[in-house]
């Protein structure tokens, strides 16, 4: 194999395939990534045997070939290169070695051949639909933080996606719990997604694809089938980026049953006031309980925070609230983070009593919504 290549070219994809390889592993081939050199360009790909991420980029194919090296050894030498500069990649024979020239540089890496580096199978991928990347980014963005990281819950280590059918038509939903809070958007589904199986998209690759998205503005061409997801950013086909990922192997719990319907005592506060008011009395909380109470009566919230260890905080602020006196406990990190993923200036509190699920949206039929568990106070 005899490549030449741009540095900022080889950098980028570099950039997006080295991330999926682990920085500790038992099986060698693992730590490599995958440089093939053919007429269309150079083909980049990395895997962690659940996750694999290819990419194209345009290249002077002097020799066709094949070479497997370290990924986050390339990567740190490519990124160390000047801007601007040419970068060489030569293999010869079978030396086990692939030489790195650019400028007055030159490295020589060990490597592995093409053969053991495996490859993850996608096979049939029956439901095909392509989604703008804002519309992937909002369903992802608005979620990812009540994923659970509890390995023993593994079916809850992901985002549900899945198709519900509505007053509007066919919605896509994304769905994430932890079993202390629960966030769920949802969104018209583009054309082909009817039908779609319910799917759970693992921790990481919600991670990978956070990243991707940043990297593009066209729309993402989502395949599927029941254990795998492959998502291409930016071209379809050729020169874009390519994630598959296996899904999480599990049934997602029946999230509907812990939404609340019946909550009649309605909450309206400032967003941006609330929020700072709930960090500012939450500095004297303990790590471990981090509860902040809220006091409702007749149009004013009392939050407090007492901690026997360093004292305790009070904060008054003025409310929409016209039910009946509460006091309620929660969470001031789930609070801040759920307060931060609203949209507009308010936030609309749907309450029941002090043991019971709290709803929080935007405003009354907002696409996005919020569960939270109270705390005990």
């Amino acid at each position: 194999m005899k490549v030449t290549v741009e540095r900022a070219a080889l950098l980028k994809a570099l950039g997006h395939v080295h991330r999926v390889v682990e920085r500790r592993n038992t099986i060698p081939i693992l730590s490599n990534v995958l440089l093939r050199g053919s007429d269309g360009g150079l083909r980049l790909k990395a895997t962690d045997l659940d996750m694999e991420v290819t990419e194209e980029v345009a290249a002077e194919v002097a020799q066709a070939g094949a070479t497997t090296v370290p990924a986050h050894v390339i990567y740190d030498i490519v990124r160390k290169l000047p801007e601007g500069a040419q970068v060489s990649l030569e293999t010869a024979g079978d030396s086990g070695q692939m030489q790195l020239r650019s400028g007055r540089s030159r490295f020589m890496l060990q490597a592995l051949p093409e053969g053991d580096f495996p490859d993850l199978a996608a096979g049939e991928m029956p439901t095909s639909f392509a989604l703008p990347a804002a519309d992937l980014k909002r369903l992802i963005d608005k979620t990812q933080f009540a994923i659970s990281t509890e390995e023993t819950r593994y079916y809850l280590n992901g985002i549900y996606l899945h198709t519900v059918e509505g007053e509007d038509g066919t919605m896509l939903r994304a769905v994430a719990t932890d079993g202390h809070r629960l966030a769920r958007i949802e969104l018209p589904a583009p054309a082909g997604a009817g039908g779609m199986p319910g799917i759970i998209v693992p921790r990481k690759a919600v991670a990978e694809i956070q990243k991707l998205i940043d990297d593009t503005s066209e729309d993402v061409k989502v395949e599927l089938s029941q254990a795998k997801i492959r998502l291409t950013f930016g071209g379809d086909g050729g020169g874009g980026v390519v994630l598959t990922s296996k899904l999480i192997d599990g049934t997602f719990p029946d999230y509907q049953r812990v939404i609340p319907t019946g909550n009649d005592k309605l909450l309206t506060v400032e967003r941006g006031d609330f929020a700072r008011a709930v960090d500012r009395v939450s500095t004297i909380s303990s790590e471990r309980g981090r509860a902040v109470k809220l006091a409702l009566n007749d149009g004013r919230m009392t939050l407090s925070v007492n901690n026997p260890d360093s004292g305790n905080a009070v904060e008054e602020l003025d409310v929409d609230y016209e039910a009946p006196p509460l006091d309620v406990g929660f969470n001031a990190r789930y609070l801040l983070d759920i307060t931060s993923q609203l949209d507009g200036d308010t936030a609309l509190f749907k309450l029941a009593d002090p043991g019971s699920p709290t709803v929080i949206q935007d405003r009354e039929g907002a696409p996005t919504l919020y569960v939270l568990m109270p705390m005990r106070v």
